[in-house]
């Protein structure tokens, strides 16, 4: 029995790029207003950016692959190599968002 083509799938994909995208650009912008002293992020955390990085590629990579190995369309592959960078962006925005802008006074 042949497999049915999800007509949507490059739609999703496109869309999961775009979250994925719109959270990377706020946790930067979380990142950089820690930098100025403008939001309250941790000390460790210019360190967790970069630490953060070979482990989600190599989760996104290895995710991809099993998906194509296992006869994924284009987009499913896609989708399967994004989700684990996706979930540490969404994991990073919440994160961040719920440390708050540091006082400016007192």
């Amino acid at each position: 029995m042949a497999q049915r083509y999800n007509t949507l799938a490059p739609f999703h994909a496109g869309m999961d790029f775009w979250r994925i995208a719109l959270e990377a650009q706020t946790v930067i912008a979380f990142r950089m207003a820690g930098m100025m002293g403008l939001w309250a992020t941790r000390p460790q955390e210019m360190t967790r950016m970069i630490e953060e990085k070979p482990a989600a590629i190599l989760g996104a990579w290895c995710a991809a692959s099993a998906a194509f190995m296992a006869g994924a369309a284009p987009a499913g592959v896609m989708r399967a190599g994004m989700k684990p960078i996706g979930l540490k962006t969404a994991a990073n925005a919440r994160r961040l968002r719920r440390l708050g802008p540091r006082p400016i006074c007192g």
